[in-house]
């Protein structure tokens, strides 16, 4: 028999009506309290960590769940974690640069309409990442209207529907229907020693181009940031006309600032090689994010910089694939 833990953080799964609209207000025993019809094939236990709505997440509270996983490790079999949805993604890519080589599996869940109510897609959500909790699976995942993603590989795409979330530039790990989980792709990981690093650096901005951006914009950025995301057009294009965006990013890089290029584009990645816009970037100095997600770029680089503030020890790490968040295509 599975023993698992049941981390709360709050979320709509958890929320109530109040006067001023939806909040978390359900604690852990309560929420596993709405599926206690499941067979007993598994025993759980809960801690309530936070009751927060998942658009007040900070990175800190990332800490506090990858410390409580670290902390009761060795006496589970299995985590399930639930969270609001608005920044989940966000949440299961931390948690994986984190707690990286589990052998157990660490499932994020929630829900688009609150376990309180009468209809509700909270109950089976639950359900499922409790069957997935109890496979013979390592890592971080998000289960989600029956469907298993790779915890660097989820993004929120809807705001309303119960499928709001899809698997970008990877496969599906495993589709669940009731009591069974057909698997997509199974992982397999090399055997390594679970290990625990929760040393971020939150001076990262993300910044999306636009026609019109200022390039003077960047000239402030050096003083408050160690990192920044840009999300660029199309292939992963630097304008270097009119408005000289690349420029300045070069003035960012010349005073140890840590640049990555992604793409606004959600599948496919980038890939500076091919046109002019992209050829002019020196990608000896800036980061080639590949086909990782914005959600993962964004805690992978606090991750990195937490553990180094060395612009090519930097590199190295977020070029490197970790939880499967970047595929190597065939060159």
């Amino acid at each position: 028999m599975k023993k698992l833990l049941l981390l709360t953080t709050g979320g709509t799964i958890a929320s109530v009506e109040g006067e001023n609209g939806l909040a978390p207000a359900v604690d852990a025993n309560e929420l596993l309290s709405y599926v206690s019809d499941l067979d007993n094939e598994y025993t759980m236990e809960t801690i309530s960590l936070m009751n927060l709505d998942s658009t007040n997440m900070q990175p800190e509270d990332w800490v506090t769940m990858a410390e409580a996983v670290r902390d009761h490790y060795h006496a589970y079999d299995g985590f399930v974690i639930t969270h609001g949805t608005d920044t989940m993604a966000y949440t299961a890519a931390a948690l994986s640069y984190m707690l990286q080589n589990s052998s157990k599996p660490i499932v994020i869940t929630g829900s688009q309409i609150p376990i309180t109510f009468q209809k509700t897609d909270a109950k089976k959500n639950i359900k499922d990442a409790i069957r997935f909790a109890c496979e013979e699976v390592g890592g971080v995942y998000v289960v989600f209207d029956g469907r298993v993603i790779q915890g660097t590989r989820a993004i929120k795409l809807r705001t309303k529907s119960y499928d709001a979330f899809e698997s970008i530039n990877y496969p599906y790990i495993a589709f669940i229907h009731d009591d069974t989980i057909e698997y997509n792709k199974k992982t397999h990981g090399e055997n390594l020693p679970f290990s625990v690093d929760t040393s971020l650096c939150t001076d990262v901005l993300l910044l999306r181009l636009y026609p019109g951006l200022k390039p003077e914009m960047l000239d402030a950025l050096a003083s408050m940031y160690k990192g920044v995301v840009i999300e660029s057009y199309g292939s992963g294009g630097i304008p270097f006309e009119e408005r000289d965006l690349l420029q300045k990013i070069n003035e960012l890089v010349e005073k140890g600032i840590v640049v990555v290029i992604t793409t606004q584009c959600l599948e496919e990645g980038e890939d500076m090689s091919i046109y002019e816009v992209g050829r002019r970037i020196d990608q000896e100095l800036v980061i080639r994010s590949s086909n990782m997600n914005t959600e993962a770029i964004v805690p992978k680089l606090m991750w990195a910089l937490g553990r180094s503030t060395d612009p090519k020890e930097v590199k190295g790490m977020m070029e490197t694939p970790i939880a499967e968040d970047i595929t190597i295509w065939p060159s």
